[in-house]
């Protein structure tokens, strides 16, 4: 989703609305495959979950014409500010990336002699996936796509009200 203008409320909103919603697509593929004993390679169905992660430019980084202003933070977890013209040279609108990962925890054995999945003593592995985790996480992720869309009409709302000045 590209929104191109001055605001870079815009940007930061809808990276975050689209990171979101792949995060929703991944939990539900694993709500989906829970019970999933082979998949094309013939193992279990491994979870697959998303991490986010910000670029390493900051409030450190931010540019002014007649030189470098250099902001103090007060904490390194914060996440830092980058300047709308980084913003369009960087690839990633708000400064995030993410990236998909599986879980390579082992999931529950069971004991199934007769399933076709089952290895020689009889044990069938199951998918390492928690469908009430994954519930949990389906509800974060949508308050969080809730609070970008939010926080993109808080945007569009500004934006509007200064034509109206």
């Amino acid at each position: 989703m590209e929104i191109s203008g001055s605001n870079p409320g815009f940007k930061i909103s809808a990276r975050g609305l689209s990171v979101q919603r792949t995060r929703m697509n991944l939990i539900a593929e694993n709500i989906a495959n829970a019970e999933t004993t082979r998949n094309e390679n013939g193992e279990p169905f491994r979870r697959k979950f998303i991490t986010i992660s910000q670029d390493q430019k900051g409030f450190n980084s931010i540019k002014q014409q007649q030189g470098t202003l250099t902001m103090q933070t007060t904490n390194g977890d914060h996440i830092p500010f980058t300047s709308p013209a980084e913003m369009g040279s960087t690839g990633n609108s708000a400064g995030l990336d993410y990236a998909i990962h599986e879980d390579s925890g082992v999931g529950e054995l069971i004991f199934m002699p007769n399933h076709p999945d089952a290895d020689e003593k009889g044990y069938v592995e199951m998918s390492n996936i928690n469908v009430i985790q994954e519930m949990v996480e389906m509800i974060a992720a949508s308050r969080s796509y809730e609070a970008n869309l939010t926080a993109l009409d808080t945007s569009k709302q500004i934006a509007k009200d200064s034509l109206e000045i």
